[in-house]
């Protein structure tokens, strides 16, 4: 076995030496040291030699072994050098550069959007609120004010867990009950975040959507009140003091009286438009006193405290900001789009 391992060693040392890359190189060490290479093979013969032949063959073999190794470290580093030399010959290259940098993605428009609405808000004293995306059917409606026999609980605008109760939630007021379940007022939240509702995919519709809700619950809150916060976080959030608004009644099973505010359309400056649907203004949040049993519901008296809520269908409110014309080009991820942001 002393001999085979000799001659193994020659053999070796001059593939290495007549290397002619590192490619190459790599190549004989695997032939000659790998799992399945020459020195394994020769090693599987140590179980047929007497017991004082095998301490002194494995000695031998680890020998031969490390000599490789060095020759071949050694090797790799004379290849290397020189093909360092030959760039420099015909063009310039510092090794100790520093490479090329991976390029940095850039937070999507609405994450960038609710990210500014979280300082303003914060800024007026309101606490940032969450909770879970499957709801229950108390915190999604009945504490809510729906009762069973409202249409929002039709299967065709909500979309039900199979086999369960629960729902994807179809607006982040869950998340205003939950805050409210848990603590007393006064207080001021915001819950931004991702809702579902079974709708079409178009320009204007999306079947996942974002919405930021909030309240403020204390003593004499008024409509007062509430039109100013609304007014003031528009218009920080457009960063435009000349919009105009326009505030009209409607119905929400959870607020009492329940009003919807438009803004005048940012697309077509109050022209007319497609996003408007050439009426110039463009809904934006719907908003109201919060209705007393909906305070009952969450262990609030209506006797000593009021409130208003709110919620922004976010993704329209996006769209005016940077006066995005479909709502599918805010989810579709593609680069060119979301770059500009």
């Amino acid at each position: 076995m002393e001999s085979q391992l000799t001659e193994l060693q020659t053999n070796a040392s001059a593939a290495i030496n007549a290397a002619p890359s590192t490619d190459a190189l790599k190549e004989v060490e695997v032939d000659f040291l790998g799992r399945k290479g020459q020195l394994t093979g020769i090693l599987r013969g140590l179980k047929d030699l007497a017991p004082e032949e095998k301490g002194k063959a494995g000695k031998l073999a680890n020998e031969v072994k490390e000599a490789l190794l060095a020759a071949i470290e050694a090797k790799e580093k004379e290849l290397k050098e020189a093909r360092y030399a030959q760039l420099g010959e015909t063009e310039w290259m510092d090794p100790t550069a520093p490479g090329t940098k991976t390029p940095r993605g850039t937070l999507h428009p609405i994450t960038q959007s609710f990210r500014r609405a979280e300082k303003i808000f914060t800024s007026m004293g309101f606490t940032i609120a969450d909770g879970p995306q499957v709801e229950d059917s108390w915190h999604n409606f009945d504490a809510l004010n729906i009762p069973a026999d409202h249409p929002a609980r039709d299967t065709q605008d909500t979309l039900f867990v199979r086999d369960t109760e629960k729902v994807l939630r179809t607006h982040t007021s869950s998340i205003q009950i939950r805050f409210a379940e848990e603590n007393e007022p006064p207080f001021r939240i915001i819950a931004p975040g991702k809702v579902a509702r079974k709708d079409d995919f178009d320009a204007s519709h999306s079947p996942v959507f974002h919405q930021l809700e909030g309240m403020m619950v204390d003593r004499d809150i008024s409509l007062a009140h509430m039109k100013a916060v609304m007014e003031e976080v528009v218009q920080q959030i457009m960063e435009r003091d000349d919009l105009k608004f326009r505030w009209r009644t409607s119905y929400f099973p959870f607020v009492e009286p329940g009003l919807e505010v438009d803004m005048s359309c940012t697309i077509c400056d109050s022209a007319g438009c497609a996003a408007c649907q050439q009426t110039g203004w463009v809904e934006i949040v719907g908003c109201g006193m919060i209705h007393p049993n909906v305070l009952k519901n969450c262990n609030i008296d209506p006797e000593k405290f009021s409130g208003f809520a709110f919620g922004f269908g976010w993704d329209r409110l996006v769209m005016m900001r940077h006066k995005v014309k479909d709502i599918r080009l805010l989810y579709e991820n593609d680069t060119r789009f979301l770059k500009q942001f």
